[in-house]
């Protein structure tokens, strides 16, 4: 092997390196801040419920009873959608910040593939075949890559309005247990 190729094989390596370090310590980060979300909920969650136990031990009648599971149900929904909104932030950023990464060794490859096509075409007998082949071969990688990317945003897409759903699907039950406190309270009267 000649002096420039093992430099060239070395520099890629070197290439494939870097890359899975940056996909690695994004991984441990999303983990690391998807762990620091848990616990925080966790802890709010564990809290709530004691605060929510204590009032309700400290209702007077069923009514009473009543109107504070209608008043400490909405908070908790709200807190769901919330966290649930966190951790699809967390993963919408982990995948941008995955994608990058991706498309930026990409990138480097289609560089490098272009370089060796044209060393390929000026080569002596047969260079035009194996420069034809290597670009169908970059062309069908192109497309592919493509397609994984136009995949990746439709289902990015598909989580969001997801997520605006369930947002918006928590609204009416919070209007409607704020009317049936408001008639429980009537009725009390």
């Amino acid at each position: 092997m000649s002096n420039p190729n093992i430099e060239q094989l070395t520099a890629a390596q070197q290439a494939n390196l870097e890359m899975m370090m940056a996909l690695m310590r994004t991984a441990f980060t999303g983990v690391e801040r998807l762990t620091t979300l848990n616990l925080a909920a966790s802890r709010e969650f564990f809290n709530n419920t004691v605060a929510n136990t204590q009032q309700l031990m400290a209702a007077k009648d069923a009514s009473d009873m009543a109107r504070l599971n209608s008043e400490l149900a909405k908070p908790g929904v709200e807190k769901v959608v919330d966290y649930s909104r966190s951790v699809y932030d967390l993963m919408t950023q982990m995948q941008k910040e995955i994608t990058t990464v991706m498309e930026a060794q990409y990138s480097s490859f289609n560089k490098t593939a272009a370089s060796a096509v044209a060393k390929a075409k000026t080569a002596p007998v047969g260079g035009d075949v194996i420069a034809a082949g290597m670009e169908s071969m970059i062309n069908a990688s192109t497309r592919a890559f493509d397609n994984m990317h136009q995949m990746a945003r439709q289902l990015a897409d598909i989580a969001e309005a997801n997520m605006q759903a369930a947002a918006k699907a928590v609204t009416p039950p919070a209007a409607k247990s704020s009317a049936t406190s408001a008639a429980a309270k009537k009725a009390a009267k």
